[in-house]
């Protein structure tokens, strides 16, 4: 009787935790670049019951949430005509960096992001809403101090006196080969880790970037309202086994009187 109670516990605690990740998507559902979030349930260990029988008697022990996984997939986009609004098509995170000045010196992190809402300080360096330093190839800050282009392959072209484009850097841009192992840093930043690979400088042949468009959230209103019903109904379901074991340990206990 005791199981089914603390299978019941379990299974509440899970939707819980799947009703925050569902939670955050939605709240997250007009973020630049956000990536939606999964929950991943997996059964606990079962008890065995027995060898006699030609199959194994085993009574389950509950649920736990085997991983929760970040979706990388493309989300829609959305046009603003503004220069520095970059948008990657396909596969690929922009490489910024943060920079964080205490009295031990001045300690660098390397970040990734899908949300190219980049802007031009007073300094004339290419930054985030953050403040963190676009990078280029080179690992360099990148100065803008004259009219520039960004094309398709995140080229930066400064027009000189005649009008004319000339190369000056390029951005910062690559992959990992496993994205849903790299940890959210917060503001749709993200960091390396040893799950995610090390990153590989350079886009794939099949993506592209685009000046004057940001890549929205790939949270889909649809699809998490419907989860948010299942947990629901899970959640209910699990509190309701809970109540019924209760009812047959107290008939249990009234079959003295």
């Amino acid at each position: 009787m005791l199981r089914s109670m603390y299978s019941g516990v379990s299974g509440m605690k899970g939707f819980n935790t799947k009703l925050d990740v569902i939670g955050n998507n939605i709240a997250n559902v007009n973020t630049v670049g956000f990536k939606k979030s999964r929950v991943m349930f997996q059964d606990l260990l079962s008890q065995n019951m027995g060898d006699r029988q030609v199959n194994s008697t085993q009574v389950g022990l509950g649920v736990t949430e085997g991983s929760i996984d970040t979706l990388h997939t493309t989300g829609s986009f959305m046009t603003t005509g503004v220069q520095s609004d970059l948008s990657i098509e396909g596969d690929g995170y922009f490489r910024v960096q943060r920079e964080i000045t205490t009295d031990n010196g001045t300690t660098k992190t390397p970040l990734l992001t899908r949300s190219g809402n980049f802007y031009v300080n007073n300094d004339s360096e290419l930054v985030t809403s953050q403040g963190y330093f676009v990078l280029d190839e080179a690992g360099e800050k990148i100065k803008l101090d004259e009219p520039y282009t960004i094309n398709r392959q995140g080229e930066i072209s400064k027009i000189n006196a005649d009008g004319e484009p000339v190369f000056y850097t390029k951005i910062s841009m690559g992959t990992v080969s496993n994205p849903s192992g790299l940890t959210k840093d917060g503001g749709s930043m993200y960091e390396e880790t040893t799950k995610s690979g090390v990153f590989k400088q350079g886009l794939p042949e099949s993506s592209r970037v685009v000046s004057g468009q940001l890549e929205m959230s790939n949270v889909d209103l649809t699809e998490e309202f419907t989860e948010m019903i299942v947990a629901q109904r899970g959640f209910q379901a699990n509190s309701r086994v809970i109540t019924t074991s209760d009812e047959i340990l107290q008939e249990i206990v009234n079959l003295k009187r």
